[in-house]
């Protein structure tokens, strides 16, 4: 199973507890072992540090930060990271967009942290239009 995540920019570190019980379900009862996470605001961040300490747990699961676009820095992305085809041409907002897209075509299931309008819930409501198992926290 491939896992995904939405959530708004600002969310509080409250939700750990939750969301750490929620993947950790997914990881035992429905064997779900490849995770997909965004790589803009804190619900983003939440979800990765709770990943890299469930692999310790769990070194079965594969998790990837999902690049919009990639660094201008001149550093190399590690090997955790994947970039969708076909972003590259496009401005960073759109960029956003179509990766937010990807993830929802190449998961299975999304867990998603909404609370208000925005792009958390349009790409939830999209994985709920395309018969994606959708859990709410």
């Amino acid at each position: 199973m491939k896992c995904t995540f939405f959530g708004h920019r600002n969310a509080a570190s409250v939700i750990k507890p939750a969301l750490t019980n929620c993947i950790e379900k997914l990881i035992l009862q429905n064997n779900a072992k490849i995770f997909y996470v965004g790589t803009h605001g804190a619900f983003d961040r939440i979800v990765w540090e709770i990943l890299c300490l469930l692999k310790e747990i769990y070194p079965h699961i594969i998790c990837y930060k999902v690049l919009a676009y990639l660094p201008t820095n001149n550093i190399e992305a590690p090997e955790s990271t994947i970039y969708p085809e076909g972003l590259e041409a496009l401005p960073k907002k759109f960029a956003i967009l179509k990766r937010n897209e990807w993830m929802v075509n190449t998961a299975d299931t999304v867990i998603a942290y909404v609370r208000h309008p925005g792009g958390a819930d349009t790409f939830t409501k999209m994985a709920k239009r395309k018969g994606k198992l959708v859990i709410e926290l």
